[in-house]
């Protein structure tokens, strides 16, 4: 798996996407947070924190992340190599686990600068320092997990068509689905809005932003994240028939 795992950084560093990635989610994440004025700006915003950063971290990586994640399978299938890549000495869980780890890997790449905005931010706090490095740390723990559970949708829908643009979509879909669609659908149920909120991503990414790590929210993005992989591997185990 190390093997394979090496490959896709490779082909993500040997060609512009990877780079691409890093810049779109840095520009982005930028130009709302410092120079666009709106909810996001963080100068504007009064509180020396991240929060305008994480709650816009989410929606940016629900079309960041299935653009990187959109060729992992499908391009296999289309260039004729996925067969090739199921007859080496690695099992099914292997191939799946190193394309999304892979791209795991990536995406925390891209999100490593984005350190620079705490320190900033603390130097602009009033005293000096003055930032909640608790719920900072547990929103980028959780940011972590909802990177991992957006990258198995990824690798999912990468497998379904031999289209990239096809698992670009449905991967969105999945993603926008799984965080905001539960949120959309408890609006509608008043009466039993939190048992459907919590069926979201969102839900769970709020309650670890608010630096309590909470066991259930943990084992709510592990599930989520091993079901996906699970029906990658089923997908992959078919293709091998």
């Amino acid at each position: 798996m190390k093997a394979l795992l090496l490959r896709e950084i490779k082909s993500f560093f040997g060609s512009p996407i990877g780079y691409l990635v890093i810049a779109i989610f840095l520009i982005i994440n930028g130009l709302f947070l410092w120079v666009f004025e709106g909810d996001y700006n963080i100068p504007n915003s009064g509180f020396a924190d991240m929060t305008p950063f994480f709650s816009l971290a989410p929606w940016i990586l629900i079309f960041l992340i299935p653009a990187v994640t959109m060729r992992s399978f499908s391009d296999e299938r289309k260039q004729g190599t996925l067969e090739l890549l199921l007859t080496k000495p690695l099992s099914v869980w292997q191939i799946a686990g190193g394309k999304f780890l892979g791209a795991l890997l990536l995406i925390i790449i891209a999100i490593i600068p984005s350190f620079i905005y705490v320190q900033v931010i603390s130097n602009l706090g009033m005293p000096e320092g003055n930032i909640d490095m608790g719920s900072t740390i547990g929103s980028y723990f959780g940011l972590l997990f909802l990177i991992a559970a957006y990258s198995s949708i990824g690798i999912f829908t990468s497998t379904l068509s031999d289209n990239q643009i096809v698992a670009f979509i449905l991967a969105v879909f999945l993603c926008f689905f799984f965080y905001f669609g539960f949120e959309g659908f408890a609006t509608i149920t008043p009466s039993i809005s939190t048992m459907i909120s919590s069926f979201g991503m969102q839900n769970h990414f709020k309650s670890m932003s608010r630096g309590v790590i909470d066991t259930r929210d943990l084992i709510y993005f592990i599930s989520l994240t091993t079901a996906f992989l699970s029906f990658t591997v089923y997908q992959l185990k078919s293709f091998k028939l």
